[in-house]
């Protein structure tokens, strides 16, 4: 796909962020097939364009979520998917985060820019205050890249969540607004 800046909402020196299509599918499921071994046990993206259709249209259309898919700058592969997921407003302001990369986009730094433009976008346009992320506690790499942003870990529980066919225990992370810099530009 051709690097086209006008569908980007954020952009960094090597990616930037823009919103799901339903277009998106076919480089979707392909890069999630390819990543099945990176992904297992943590995550399960959808592997086919119709379970893609789904997924991303609950990202579209809902409210109470929002999706981003990491582009890497020149060509636009995606390199990557993060999403804000049971956002609240009102007092609460919050959203929970979910992330993962594709394997060819791994352990090159690219979804830690790519969550930096993130967290820029969801503190300032979207106007939350803080963002949580619930990891479970053998992801290191999920771990890595919540500490290298800033998030601090806010505590653990127990069987939280249905993950693989059982219920997990996670680690929960955050960071608010107050965390980062900038935070005065709001």
């Amino acid at each position: 796909m051709p690097h086209n800046a006008s569908r980007y909402l954020a952009e960094g020196p090597r990616v930037a962020i823009r919103h799901f299509t339903y277009g998106d599918g076919a480089e979707f499921t392909a890069r999630a097939r390819e990543s099945k071994d990176l992904h297992h046990p943590w995550l399960f993206p959808p592997t086919t364009v119709q379970a893609y259709t789904a997924y991303a249209g609950r990202l579209i259309e809902d409210p109470s979520k929002a999706g981003f898919l990491v582009c890497e700058q020149g060509d636009g592969a995606v390199a990557g998917f993060i999403n804000i997921n049971n956002i609240v407003e009102g007092g609460f302001q919050c959203g929970t985060l979910g992330y993962g990369a594709f394997a060819h986009a791994a352990g090159r730094g690219l979804m830690r820019e790519g969550l930096d433009l993130v967290v820029g976008h969801a503190f300032g346009p979207m106007r939350l205050h803080r963002l949580e992320i619930n990891v479970q506690p053998g992801n290191a790499a999920s771990i890595a890249l919540a500490r290298g942003r800033g998030f601090r870990m806010e505590g653990f529980s127990p069987k939280m969540l249905f993950v693989d066919g059982a219920w997990r225990d996670h680690e929960r992370w955050a960071i608010t607004v107050e965390m980062t810099e900038g935070a005065g530009r709001r």
